[in-house]
């Protein structure tokens, strides 16, 4: 019995065939004569062949077919059913329910756009263990072309490893739990770039206090002597300051102008004021004046937004004074750096900025320490000149 056949319609040749009990039909470019006629049944017989094979794929014989995707779609389906393993997409909105538990709200947000934006229109419709790792390989390289923002770059390494990471433990865990070989086996994350600290001077940091509009002189003065992230001043309330001991508690972040856990449970921590800080608060304390539960607010008692921020303090009072533009976010690595030239233990200011250890403190921060301190084996130079006076007075 032929699995295909050849018709006509409009006097173009029409390739009609049964696959899996489902009848397909697709118009090719041929028009109705003898030869194309043949052409297309020699076509067609190699199709019926690896149909009865097994080895059929729809895109291989009509790459622009509208058809293609559904196709596809009801293949893996059936292997799926063949092989009792899942669509990734089916195990994935598992997979996120069960693991979403573990996580803070901010990072169970990031982790479902990442599946809703990349994972699931890439690999949503394949069967587990038909993700190869070519096909792995060829989705991080499409990454790398992918452009965003009104500048429209490319999304940096940073980006694509954090785009790779839940595809890599969905992969891992559906190949220990239907026991198959995990096709992320052996990739290595790209390599990132630096982190990007440009701190600024505390001469400038003065500057810009001095400076900035009046009801901004305690948020920004916080923000540098604090190393408190952007989505954590902007979610402070006044309920986690206590004015008497001078302590801030950062129990909660403000992303996307909602309120939510901070970045990780490290990130939960308590901040000591020095007196500027202490002074700043009481200062914002007579400018709030009761209209808000947040530290900082607009004029309608709601949180700050950050970028409203940015585009009308931040960086004109940047351009005004003459300053290199950066990010908001170098508030951060200025306390950072001016902790560390002060001679600040390490573990204190570790603890201050919310990391669970000091590594990364040195790892990011260290290289401006001599330019801040001045001390670049100044040290170790002015005790071998204490030696070299000592010495003529002993040969006496």
């Amino acid at each position: 019995m032929n699995i295909a056949s050849i018709r006509e319609r409009n006097g173009r040749l029409i390739s009609d065939f049964r696959y899996k009990g489902i009848r397909f039909r697709e118009t090719t470019s041929l028009e109705d004569n003898a030869y194309n006629r043949r052409v297309l049944k020699k076509r067609l017989e190699q199709l019926e062949a690896e149909i009865t094979l097994g080895t059929f794929e729809y895109e291989k014989y009509f790459p622009k077919s509208k058809k293609i995707d559904d196709f596809k779609e009801k293949r893996s389906q059936q292997i799926a059913v063949q092989t009792q393993v899942p669509l990734f997409k089916d195990f994935t909105a598992l997979w996120f329910k069960q693991k979403k538990i573990e996580w803070r709200g901010s990072y169970q947000q990031k982790v479902a756009i990442v599946i809703k934006n990349y994972l699931l229109p890439a690999f949503g419709n394949l069967v587990l263990t038909k993700i190869k790792k070519s096909d792995l390989l060829n989705f991080r390289a499409s990454l790398a072309k992918v452009t965003h923002g009104k500048n429209q770059t490319s999304l940096k390494a940073s980006r694509i490893n954090q785009i790779m990471t839940p595809l890599r433990m969905i992969l891992n865990d559906a190949a220990e739990r239907y026991g198959f070989e995990s096709p992320y086996k052996n990739i290595n994350n790209l390599k990132e770039s630096r982190i990007e600290v440009t701190p600024f001077s505390l001469e400038e940091v003065q500057r810009i206090i001095t400076t900035v509009r009046d009801d901004f002189k305690p948020y920004y003065t916080i923000r540098f002597f604090t190393g408190m992230r952007t989505n954590e001043i902007d979610g402070l309330q006044w309920k986690n300051i206590d004015l008497q001991r001078r302590e801030i508690h950062i129990r909660e972040a403000l992303v996307n102008g909602v309120l939510g856990g901070t970045k990780t449970y490290g990130s939960d921590r308590t901040i000591q004021m020095n007196d500027r800080v202490y002074q700043a608060f009481l200062q914002q304390k007579s400018l709030n004046n009761g209209k808000s539960d947040f530290v900082f607010c607009n004029r309608d008692g709601g949180p700050l937004d950050y970028r409203l921020v940015n585009k009308r303090v931040w960086h004109p009072i940047l351009r005004f004074l003459g300053l290199t533009p950066r990010r908001a976010y170098q508030t951060r690595h200025t306390a950072a750096t001016l902790w560390l030239s002060a001679g600040e233990n390490p573990e204190w200011i570790a603890r201050q900025l919310g990391h669970s250890t000091t590594e990364m403190l040195f790892r990011v921060y260290s290289r401006y320490i001599p330019n801040v301190t001045r001390r670049d084996g100044s040290a170790f130079e002015a005790m071998l000149e204490r030696l070299n006076t000592e010495e003529p007075a002993h040969e006496q």
